[in-house]
């Protein structure tokens, strides 16, 4: 009943707000980790071509001008909200939409009637796979997004007829299941030497760290630069890039695009109020990207310094296979963990936090020594912040700019890791 319910919801709200996707070249963007920053890579390459362009993301919302922060927990909006913007964002002259898809939104239906043009995929890892009855199924639900560029009569806007089209990540196992479906153009990219490519197959000759943080790379003669930290943001670089070149705009654009990006809030944020130390706010809450942030973050430790991580898992029965895992990759990775909690829901924090511990133990940290449970976020925070010394890194994760903590009953605590991270910072350092 409650796919029906959602099916009839996305139904009844693309009729009720004229069917806008028709009236956009639509860009979904889906994938494991790295969805929201190549989405805002994207609408930033698109915005260097003079596009004027909406974007709906896990961190933000954006309508041409505006641009303002989800503040709703959702990376897709449900009960018609994604129809409704779509149709603001026509009514602003918007030529394009990028959609960060996610697996629980094509779950309910929310991307119906979006009509892709352009789908993008980045990467697969097991997470919301219970969700889904399982990996396989996840990996086919996020297929759907793909297979409707195949189903669906193509648009015509403007007097242009708009092109269907594939792009993916061939560094990924997954890739070809992708790729596989119907379009009129398929594109990859990647940085090792895969065989799985396509025609339209974009791999950087260099890619070289910037002294003051960030990366740039060489395709082919074309020179582009990204000013974001972590090297697996080249890979989020090279999705725009595709997206960039398969609508036909140049390659000194596409740099300007991408170099306009300073940074995506929550996502390898870091934050600086004049401590000795670096502290980095990031979203990462599964196994993927945690093991991606944990091994860039060693190289701004260094030889001396260490990596204090602040980790936790969901409640409300969110891939509990995935706690131990994430322990076990806190535990190798980093020097020091604090486990706390992220958002329990009718779940014990303390259940949560010994199934997370289960895996730092696994992994050689002993309580009280190198690991700590403190389920009060707040304090994990302070705890981790007061431990930093001078060339450590302090990451606190899973949260991102998420705007509350959700708790036993529905409750919602008003909430933000940066702004808590601020705080105790501006505490700390007036000592």
């Amino acid at each position: 009943m409650r796919k029906v319910y959602h099916y009839l919801i996305s139904i009844l709200s693309y009729w009720r707000y004229g069917r806008p996707a028709r009236q956009l070249i639509v860009v979904g963007v889906t994938g494991t980790k790295g969805k929201s920053t190549t989405a805002r890579l994207i609408a930033s390459v698109l915005e260097s071509a003079g596009h004027k362009v909406g974007l709906l993301s896990t961190v933000e919302f954006q309508i041409g001008d505006q641009r303002w922060p989800n503040d709703k927990k959702m990376t897709m909006l449900g009960r018609g909200q994604i129809q409704k913007m779509l149709r603001e964002m026509v009514r602003a002259g918007c030529r394009y939409a990028v959609v960060e898809t996610s697996s629980e939104g094509i779950l309910q239906y929310r991307h119906f009637g979006l009509h892709y043009d352009v789908a993008v995929f980045t990467n697969l890892g097991a997470e919301h796979s219970e969700r889904h009855g399982g990996f396989e199924n996840l990996k086919n639900d996020k297929g759907k997004m793909f297979a409707g560029l195949g189903k669906e009569k193509r648009k015509t806007i403007n007097g242009q007829a708009i092109k269907k089209i594939i792009i993916a990540n061939t560094d990924d196992a997954h890739a070809p299941f992708y790729l596989n479906f119907p379009a009129d153009e398929k594109w990859s990219y990647g940085i090792k030497n895969s065989e799985l490519r396509t025609a339209n197959y974009i791999k950087p000759v260099s890619i070289e760290e910037v002294a003051d943080g960030g990366y740039k790379f060489q395709i082919q003669n074309s020179p582009f630069q990204i000013h974001l930290d972590g090297a697996f943001n080249v890979y989020n670089a090279l999705a725009a890039v595709a997206v960039g070149r398969a609508q036909g705009i140049p390659d000194d654009t596409i740099a300007r695009g991408l170099s306009a990006v300073a940074g995506v809030p929550g996502r390898m944020e870091f934050i600086k109020e004049g401590q000795p130390f670096k502290v980095v706010v990031d979203y990462a809450h599964e196994p993927m990207s945690l093991t991606e942030l944990f091994s860039n973050l060693r190289r701004f430790a260094g030889n001396k310094g260490k990596i204090i991580s602040v980790v936790g898992s969901d409640g409300g029965g969110r891939d509990k296979n995935k706690r131990k895992e994430m322990g076990r990759i806190a535990g190798e990775l980093t020097d020091m963990v604090i486990i706390t909690d992220v958002n329990c829901y009718d779940e014990d924090p303390a259940v949560i936090a010994e199934m997370v511990a289960a895996g730092v133990r696994s992994a050689g940290k002993r309580d009280g020594a190198d690991m700590l449970i403190q389920t009060d976020r707040k304090s994990a925070i302070a705890k981790a912040i007061a431990m930093a010394e001078p060339d450590d890194v302090v990451a606190i994760t899973a949260k991102g700019t998420e705007p509350f903590i959700a708790v036993a009953h529905g409750k919602k605590i008003p909430w933000d890791d940066r702004a808590v991270v601020r705080e105790v910072l501006k505490s700390h350092v007036t000592r």
